[in-house]
């Protein structure tokens, strides 16, 4: 994996906002925004994804990074 690989900065942000600052810094990966508690994700890890942890609000949970 190449790039900067994860953005704690972003824990409390709004989701959308996160989103688009992931794929600006690191055009190699492709956010995706998951609800916690709603949405399921997969377990595999990839070098081109980062999953956003976002609340009913859409408030950023956790430290997104690559996987």
């Amino acid at each position: 994996c190449k790039g900067k690989r994860s953005w704690p900065e972003l824990v409390g942000a709004r989701g959308t906002t996160a989103e688009a600052r992931f794929e600006r810094e690191n055009p190699r990966v492709n956010a995706i925004v998951v609800v916690e508690g709603r949405d399921m994700v997969t377990a595999d890890f990839r070098c081109d994804r980062v999953w956003v942890w976002v609340n009913s609000n859409g408030v950023v949970l956790r430290t997104p990074s690559i996987g």
